[in-house]
């Protein structure tokens, strides 16, 4: 929690600025599951193929409802057991998270943010901050690899375990599986397209800085750490509309990306805006004077005066104004 000024009762200064990024095709060109498939000689398309048919199996299996976000999981788990992707671990994931290919720009233009958030007197005297979030149905561990992983606060994503405990672990300690030798045989943690909001309700509240503030606990807007308003939400298409929903809803920025030169991608964005889905969009390239790189540095900047500006009047209000001398 930052020091300073804090008007009373109010439980956090409400000085941080939260740029919450979507990463497949929002910070690499394509899927971070590609160097999976290259380690192991798969063919992405056909694991792809597989996994958009998968839905349909199920349910001639039985199944009445499927999460289509997280079934991709499931089919790795497969592959893992299959002994096609022989030795899958998360130590591997991390490895192969390194191989993974960024826009041009990245991972520079985090550390860009972060310096508008603290480029002038005033934002340094109220102590504005920027944090970066990713929030993905992706692979934890690959994008915990990458070459973003040392500029962001924290991650949402996909997780699997290695080993699954035994009937009665409780009772009878067992021993951890060895580093390097196990292999990847549950899913620890997932999260789709809808349950990306509780992400972005978590930085809201501030429940993944405090623990203790459960995230469906009642807290008023003046007392959540990162208001909606301080946000900046970066993704690339439909399946973020969600985020992109309750984050314009509540007053915070939303900017959709493509690919420079790939026209559907660019008309996709384009419909988001023209459906209100998001207030801009431009080209997945931040370098220097690209459109990308100018409306997220402008956007950090316009919610760091706005911040400066309402916690001096805040000040103001709660310390009185001095008195002046009367000029006749």
């Amino acid at each position: 929690m930052n020091g300073g000024f804090r008007p009373t009762g109010q439980l956090f200064l409400q000085n941080v600025i939260a740029v919450i990024w979507d990463f497949d095709k929002t910070l690499t060109p394509g899927y971070m599951q590609a160097p999976i498939f290259k380690r192991f000689g798969v063919d992405g398309k056909k694991f792809w193929a597989e996994v958009n048919a998968l839905p349909e199996e199920y349910r001639r299996r039985g199944a009445q409802r499927v999460s289509r976000d997280n079934v991709y999981l499931n089919h790795i788990l497969t592959y893992v057991r299959a002994g096609i992707f022989n030795g899958l671990n998360n130590t591997l994931l991390r490895e192969l998270g390194a191989e993974l290919e960024l826009y041009p720009g990245l991972p520079e233009f985090f550390k860009v943010l972060s310096g508008v958030a603290t480029s002038d007197d005033n934002y340094r005297r109220h102590e504005i901050s920027l944090e970066h979030y990713i929030v993905s149905t992706g692979l934890r561990a690959m994008i915990e690899g990458s070459a973003i992983q040392p500029f962001v606060d924290g991650i949402w994503a996909c997780e699997f375990v290695e080993g699954a405990p035994a009937p009665g672990f409780m009772d009878e300690k067992q021993p951890l599986l060895p580093q390097g030798n196990s292999v990847i045989t549950d899913i620890a943690y997932a999260i789709d397209n809808t349950s990306k909001t509780r992400a972005v309700f978590e930085i809201n509240k501030g429940t993944n800085k405090q623990p203790d503030i459960d995230v469906n606990a009642t807290i008023t807007h003046p007392d959540r750490r990162v208001p909606f308003q301080n946000m900046i939400y970066v993704a690339d298409g439909p399946s973020d509309v969600p985020v992109f929903s309750v984050v314009n809803q509540y007053g915070g920025r939303t900017f959709a990306v493509y690919r420079e030169g790939h026209e559907r991608e660019f008309l996709q964005v384009s419909s988001l805006q023209e459906q209100g889905r998001v207030r801009s969009f431009g080209e997945a390239k931040y370098t220097s004077g690209s459109q990308t790189y100018m409306w997220l540095t402008t956007a950090v900047r316009q919610i760091a005066n706005r911040i400066a500006r309402d916690r001096d009047e805040a000040i103001g209000d709660k310390t009185g104004r001095p008195p002046q001398h009367i000029v006749s």
